[in-house]
């Protein structure tokens, strides 16, 4: 550019050079919207008790259920067993109930619309709201774990450590079904309804109440087909296997890919608020 007397130099691609292009944006968007839902759920006390206390309590009332109970000689403890089935089904029910009464929250507030109208995509915006409730999951796991092992006396033949990453895997499957089921509610109630229709018949085909084996045919292909069922398995195996197996792996995979899966669809099916 020319001026009377002189000339100044413009170099507008020297200016632009270390911006962002626009719609992508870096890490920073999903940081902070990170950050904020963690800041978020550790000033709701309730939450934080539900996640955290609530089912460590409820594995302490167990041990003291199955105390006096006799158990065969050689045989798992009364105590073990029903741990093992609590530390995979916990996670799974608790952080389905946060996530999607949380998310279904955030919706009819406006919080999800004005962060919808920010460059942050909405993948990016469901991988906020996974990691943030997966990092309050894997604490959850982890502290129920440990009071469960080195407190209440569980044993397994598989290393605690197995149990504890199964736990965090079965709470993220949590999270994923909750932000799906959340895209679908109209209000929190709506979103807590959920529960019976996708976590319910889990619990019932999983292995808990009748053996897998033990189902008509056609219970039983609807039982593979449910991610709770490997959740089970894969804890069984390391109750009684002092190595990991191939069953446990394979479940494990499972598992993560019914979680990814959902949190795909979350995302495909995210709407700006509830109308």
């Amino acid at each position: 550019m020319s001026i009377t007397g002189g000339s100044v130099p413009v170099r507008h691609q020297a200016q632009h050079r270390g911006l962002s292009r626009p719609g992508r944006p870096g890490p920073s968007p999903y940081l902070a919207t990170t950050a904020r839902i963690l800041r978020q759920l550790a000033a709701d006390h309730r939450s934080v008790a539900m996640i955290l206390v609530v089912p460590t309590l409820i594995i302490t009332l167990m041990y003291y259920m199955f105390a006096d109970l006799p158990s065969r000689p050689g045989a798992p403890s009364p105590f073990n067993n029903a741990c093992l089935i609590m530390l995979g089904v916990f996670p799974l029910i608790v952080m389905f109930l946060i996530t999607s009464i949380t998310m279904q929250r955030e919706r009819v507030s406006g919080t999800l619309e004005r962060i919808l109208t920010t460059p942050l995509r909405r993948f990016d915006l469901l991988a906020a709201y996974g990691t943030a409730f997966s990092i309050a999951a894997a604490v959850q796991a982890t502290l129920a774990c440990v009071v469960a092992f080195w407190l209440l006396g569980l044993r397994t033949a598989g290393s605690p450590a197995l149990v504890i990453v199964i736990a965090i895997v079965n709470a993220v499957l949590g999270v994923g079904l909750g932000l799906l089921c959340s895209a679908f509610a109209r209000t929190e109630f709506q979103a807590v309804q959920f529960m019976p229709v996708v976590i319910a018949p889990q619990l019932l085909l999983c292995g808990i109440i009748v053996p897998r084996d033990a189902l008509p045919d056609w219970l039983q292909w609807i039982s593979n087909a449910l991610p709770a069922s490997y959740a089970l398995e894969a804890l069984q195996q390391v109750g009684e296997h002092a190595e990991l197996t191939g069953i446990a792996v394979r479940d494990i995979a499972v598992v993560i890919g019914f979680a990814v899966v959902a949190l795909g669809l979350a995302a495909a099916t995210l709407r700006r608020r509830t109308p």
